[in-house]
């Protein structure tokens, strides 16, 4: 009778010890799926089995977008038509090379596949950020560019919030040309989330910066944007203490009219008043009032000449 107790004993502890371990090597990610209406992106919960070998990790996940979702209102995020040729990955950078099919997708469908991908893979340790070529050659956007290498900045979201439809938007934003006495003008090809509004996407936007060579970021680096809206034809934008912190070699004018001509591509958008901390009392630099609404002025744009 003892031994019959022990030998229970003992197989509950084995029991319990196996169910730790299952626990402890399993991961949780999110595969990201598409929803039947190809409109945006479902998440479903996935635990997969713990290993070292990132590649290994990558390419289960990979087969999980190309196989049928447990949910009803979603469908695979890798079409059957679209195969995978190879992928790499090295330094935190990986890149997919898919087959010719990828370039047939539609341009939303095209959109959040590679949303779904990116943001599922993004989630396995050591991966930074994520590339797709066709047959070796780059991707490109809808104006002909380079996408290049894509991260959690690269699909625009709010914070917080589940990602709704993806939105596709091409915007203009001004930066300070390489002598900061000039505006210049670049034009961007980006895909957000319908939960984010247009005035915050341009200045999330103004604010990572340039991709044009030779063009300065006018805002200084570090700088958050409390909060932004649009009332009565004026967008007023809310600004942390950082900026402050200017380069001087960016003349006063670049800076207020690099956010001002940005914001004023809104047709809801007549003029822009930017604030510090909530505070429009005295000046930026010395001359522009912050409790000034300013409108757009687009002739400080760079000429080609000038470029």
């Amino acid at each position: 009778m003892n031994k019959k107790i022990i030998l229970l004993v003992i197989l509950m502890l084995i029991s319990t010890f196996s169910v730790g371990c299952d626990k402890k090597e399993a991961s949780d990610y999110k595969l990201y799926y598409i929803d039947i209406d190809v409109t945006k992106l479902m998440p479903q919960d996935y635990k997969a089995t713990s290993t070292t070998n990132k590649e290994e990790i990558v390419k289960k996940l990979l087969t999980c977008l190309r196989e049928k979702p447990n949910i009803k209102e979603a469908r695979r995020t890798i079409p059957n038509e679209v195969k995978i040729n190879k992928i790499s990955l090295s330094s935190g950078l990986l890149v997919i090379d898919f087959n010719k099919k990828y370039r047939k997708l539609s341009t939303t469908e095209e959109v959040l596949c590679r949303a779904g991908i990116v943001r599922t893979l993004l989630q396995v340790n050591g991966i930074n950020k994520v590339k797709f070529t066709i047959n070796g050659d780059e991707l490109l956007d809808l104006s002909g560019e380079v996408i290049g290498y894509m991260d959690e900045e690269s699909f625009v979201d709010n914070p917080g919030e589940q990602i709704n439809s993806i939105m596709t938007e091409q915007i203009t934003l001004y930066f300070a040309n390489k002598n900061g006495n000039r505006l210049e003008k670049e034009t961007r090809v980006v895909h957000y989330s319908s939960n984010i509004s247009k005035e915050k996407l341009i200045m999330e936007q103004l604010l990572k910066g340039p991709d044009k060579k030779g063009a300065l970021s006018t805002i200084p680096k570090g700088t958050q944007l409390i909060n932004i809206s649009i009332s009565d034809g004026v967008c007023y934008v809310n600004l942390d203490e950082t900026f402050k912190n200017q380069n001087y070699e960016i003349t006063e004018p670049v800076v207020i009219y690099s956010i001002v001509n940005s914001l004023s591509q809104i047709d809801e958008v007549s003029k822009v008043q930017i604030s510090i901390n909530g505070d429009t009392s005295g000046n930026y630099r010395y001359s522009y009032a912050l409790s000034k609404m300013y409108a757009p002025d687009y002739s400080l744009i760079a000429s080609k000449k000038e470029d």
